[in-house]
């Protein structure tokens, strides 16, 4: 092909689609930026504004404690009253601490323990993992009454039809029974 002068060169149409998808990819690139740091700035303002809440609760727990700490005086006994001022004391800082840190300053302080403590990060999993199984164990049980309860209500006032499997009047297994001890 001959070129004329002042005339460039016309794109091929593989180059066109490069162009246009390296343009496409860039626009996604912003967008996804974008839309982490709204999410950030979101989560941000969460932490702020649950931090502030629980300091209000913290503090508010605390007076409660100090409320105890002197009717604990009251009826003489020292010992317990000093260690509820001491509780309310430092559950008072902490209140203060929540209410008055923003969200980038406790997720900092929360980095920063952790790469100082591993391992009390460590226990601390393994601590609420075994309490969100004992949850999750106590509200299967809490399910399971339900459901039977539930069952045996029915099977009173519906007969079994045929072909039935004799558990709960017919009702089918919904899969909640517990193991049977043996």
């Amino acid at each position: 092909m001959e070129q004329s002068v002042g005339t460039r060169p016309r794109a091929t149409p593989e180059a066109d689609h490069t162009s246009k998808a390296g343009e496409a990819k860039e626009q996604v690139q912003e967008k996804t930026k974008e839309g982490l740091g709204q999410a950030r700035d979101k989560v941000r303002e969460q932490v702020d504004q649950r931090s502030t809440q629980a300091g209000e609760q913290v503090r508010s727990t605390a007076g409660d404690v100090r409320t105890v700490a002197d009717e604990l005086r009251k009826q003489g006994k020292d010992a317990p009253a000093r260690y509820a001022e001491q509780a309310a004391d430092r559950a008072e800082r902490l209140g203060g601490y929540l209410h008055d840190a923003d969200g980038d300053q406790i997720l900092s302080d929360v980095e920063d323990y952790a790469r100082r403590n591993p391992w009390a990060v460590v226990a601390g999993g393994v601590a609420l993992g075994f309490m969100a199984s004992r949850l999750l164990k106590a509200s299967r049980g809490e399910r399971y009454r339900q459901s039977t309860g539930a069952r045996s209500q029915l099977a009173s006032g519906v007969s079994r039809p045929e072909g039935g499997n004799g558990v709960g009047g017919g009702m089918p297994s919904s899969g909640l029974e517990p193991p049977v001890a043996r």
